[in-house]
C-alpha cells in the first residue's frame, strides 16, 4: 500500500458542510471567533487581539491549506447546509504523523448558539470517518480536553474515545497551566501496509 492520500476537500452530513481550509472563508471565520470569543476563552490557549481580524484568519487558512497539502494537518470549517457564507465551527486534525505512528491530534469548536443539537457529534463522526477511511488510513486520533469540560467529555465518550489519563500542566489557558484529560480513538479498520509485515 502506498502512502495515504489527502483527506477530501468537502464532506457532507445531513445538516452540515465540512469544508477544508479556504482563504475565501476568512471573513466568516473571523466572525465566528468574534461571536464566540468569551465562550471559547476558558478552553483555548490565549491569542493576540489581531487573531479576531479577517487578515489573521486568512493567514491561518493559508497555512492550514499548505499543511493539508503536505499531509501534516487537516482543518475543516463547519457550515450549515444551504448557507455557504457562514462558519459555525471547526474540526482540526493536527500533528499528523505517518510511519509506524499513523496518528494525529483532534481539536474542535462549535458556535455557542448551536450547542445542544448534537451538531458536533455529527461533524466529528463524519470527519473521523474520513480520517479512518482506507483513503486516509490513520490508526489513532488523540483528543485532550480540560478535565472540567464535561461537554467535551460527553461528546468524545459517545464517539468511542477511551480515557488514557490526566496530563498535568498540559496547556496554558485562561491565565494558568491547566490539567487536561487525554483520550484516544483507535481505527478498527486500519490497513497495515504490506511492507510492514514479516516477509517469507
Amino acid at each position: 500500500m502506498t502512502e495515504a492520500l489527502t483527506p477530501a476537500a468537502t464532506l457532507l452530513t445531513s445538516r452540515l458542510r465540512l469544508v477544508a481550509a479556504d482563504e475565501r472563508l476568512a471573513a466568516a471565520l473571523a466572525d465566528f471567533h468574534r461571536r464566540n470569543r468569551e465562550h471559547l476563552a476558558p478552553w483555548d490557549p490565549p491569542v493576540e487581539e489581531s487573531f479576531f481580524t479577517e487578515a489573521a484568519q486568512a493567514e491561518r487558512l493559508l497555512k492550514s491549506a499548505a499543511a493539508r497539502a503536505d499531509g501534516t494537518a487537516c482543518r475543516y470549517l463547519l457550515q450549515p447546509i444551504g448557507d455557504p457564507t457562514r462558519v459555525v465551527g471547526s474540526v482540526h486534525f493536527s500533528d499528523i504523523v505517518r510511519g509506524p505512528f499513523q496518528s494525529c491530534r483532534l481539536g474542535y469548536a462549535l458556535d455557542q448558539a448551536l450547542e445542544g443539537q448534537a451538531l458536533m457529534n455529527e461533524a466529528l463522526r463524519c470527519a473521523i470517518g474520513e480520517m479512518f477511511s482506507p483513503h486516509v488510513n490513520l490508526h489513532r486520533i488523540e483528543a485532550a480536553f480540560r478535565a472540567e469540560n464535561s461537554r467535551s467529555a460527553e461528546v468524545l465518550k459517545r464517539l468511542g474515545f477511551r480515557d488514557e489519563g490526566l496530563a498535568p500542566d498540559y496547556l496554558f489557558i485562561d491565565g494558568m497551566w491547566r490539567v487536561h484529560r487525554i483520550t484516544a480513538l483507535i481505527n478498527p479498520g486500519f490497513i497495515v501496509p504490506a511492507a510492514w509485515l514479516p516477509q517469507g
